[in-house]
């Protein structure tokens, strides 16, 4: 036992569920927290146990909860940490508390966050939560009539999870209503589209607000900003994420305390009097207005983001283990997190089509040579396996994030760039100006000052 933020800790063995980059990223800072014994992943991925972030657990089926406890109890696993949201919605967290092991991620009911666009604006209203103004529909017709009513732009989103894919912005009539009829007519999205919430489109930034929970209280994380779209400039189709970057200018010290005061907290009370208390990462995808400057809430995720993950788990300085588990303990008021000064990026690789079809198994090399580039550099692997030869081959659609930490953010860009160009991979692409609105305020400021 030994002393850290304040309190006294125990060793302990963390299971994290999961096999993307957000997991690698959270077995990267778990493999460095000091109290942390040892750190398996489940499926995990070739990239993770070769880097010797984790042991991966290759075979064992995370979709059958008395696995993953049978799991825990024979390996004496002191806690489990969720990484993406379909096991959290389908009640993983649920069956591993019941059978007393300490699990960070939401209860199922709890997850309804994410997992139900029209609970979460429901919520919203009966605790006064800023957000966009909306209306659920399941009839086409109806809806049809409310998009004309409303007129374009507008946005139509799917109820239910659609791996990020279910959100449309559409800039004309025509555009959305053929995203209702493909939701609720031609059946695009199956159970997650038969009801569609139809909302204001919000005008100005967009920016993501972690927050680590414990039922009642609730912590910041440091800030962040996720690039959604496909191609530079912010052009082409919504994918997962194709790069984030670390702080985010736009989130304000100030603005910071109007998201945790008018958003996170009530948010937080909300579920606890809903009798569904939030336990673990509340992730606000945040619209800054630009007529009002103020924060509006455009859903909830309930885990980290991916690959905003990335830049937060580069930067955390605190033993990520002991904070986790303060969080599953009830225990976080008066805990405060350490952070490296400076900006971290991060720049997805993703195979060539995405977010449309693309071919699996194209070669991947000179990963070493990337990471060598300079110290700071780390390849996060996301959709990677390996070929009979031992080459890393794509098995996904996003497949690296190639991520640097800096004094700021042009250095961390340059060194993120400086490694994704090392890399020799003609399968795939990346966007080649993540970071650009920061680096212009940057810029502007400079010239100002």
């Amino acid at each position: 036992m030994f002393w850290a933020i304040g309190i006294a800790v125990e060793r302990l063995s963390v299971l994290v569920i999961g096999g993307g980059g957000r997991e690698h990223a959270l077995c990267y800072a778990l493999k460095r927290s000091p109290s942390c014994d040892a750190v398996f992943c489940a499926p995990g991925n070739v990239g993770i146990s070769n880097s010797g972030d984790a042991t991966c657990i290759e075979d064992l089926d995370v979709s059958d909860s008395s696995s993953v406890i049978d799991f825990c109890r024979n390996w004496g696993i002191g806690m489990v940490v969720v990484g993406p949201e379909a096991p959290l919605v389908a009640g993983l967290s649920n069956d591993l508390v019941k059978a007393g092991i300490l699990t960070f991620g939401p209860s199922s009911e709890a997850a309804a966050l994410e997992g139900s666009k029209d609970f979460m604006k429901r919520l919203c209203d009966k605790y006064a939560i800023p957000t966009a103004k909306y209306q659920t529909f399941t009839d086409a017709l109806a809806a049809k009539a409310y998009i004309a009513e409303q007129g374009a732009p507008i946005v139509v989103k799917a109820d239910g999870l659609a791996a990020g894919k279910g959100v449309i912005v559409a800039m004309t009539l025509e555009e959305a209503y053929e995203a209702v009829d493909s939701m609720l007519v031609k059946n695009v999205f199956g159970s997650a589209g038969c009801r569609v919430i139809i909302e204001e489109y919000l005008e100005g930034e967009e920016a993501s607000f972690f927050a680590l929970v414990d039922g009642e209280n609730a912590i910041p994380l440091e800030s962040a900003q996720d690039h959604k779209r496909v191609g530079d400039g912010d052009t082409g189709p919504n994918t997962g994420g194709m790069g984030a970057y670390s702080p985010a200018p736009i989130l304000t010290k100030e603005l910071q305390s109007v998201v945790m005061n008018s958003i996170i907290l009530p948010t937080v009370k909300g579920m606890a009097a809903e009798g569904c208390k939030f336990v673990g990462v509340l992730y606000a995808g945040l619209m800054i207005e630009r007529k009002s400057g103020l924060p509006k809430l455009i859903e909830y995720n309930v885990r980290f983001g991916d690959p905003e993950c990335q830049v937060l788990m580069v930067r955390l300085e605190s033993d990520l283990a002991q904070v986790l588990l303060a969080a599953c303990k009830g225990k976080l008021s008066g805990v405060s997190l350490n952070w490296s000064p400076g900006s971290a990026m991060v720049v997805v690789m993703a195979s060539n089509g995405y977010p449309g079809s693309y071919k699996k198994g194209t070669v991947i090399l000179n990963l070493e040579e990337a990471e060598q580039v300079a110290p700071t550099v780390k390849v996060f692997h996301a959709g990677t396996t390996l070929d009979s030869d031992g080459n890393y081959i794509a098995s996904g659609g996003r497949v690296l994030g190639i991520t640097a930490k800096g004094v700021d953010l042009e250095e961390a860009r340059d060194r993120a760039y400086l490694a994704v160009e090392q890399v020799n991979w003609p399968g795939g692409f990346y966007r080649r100006d993540i970071g650009w609105r920061a680096l212009r305020t940057q810029k502007q400021h400079a010239t100002e000052g």
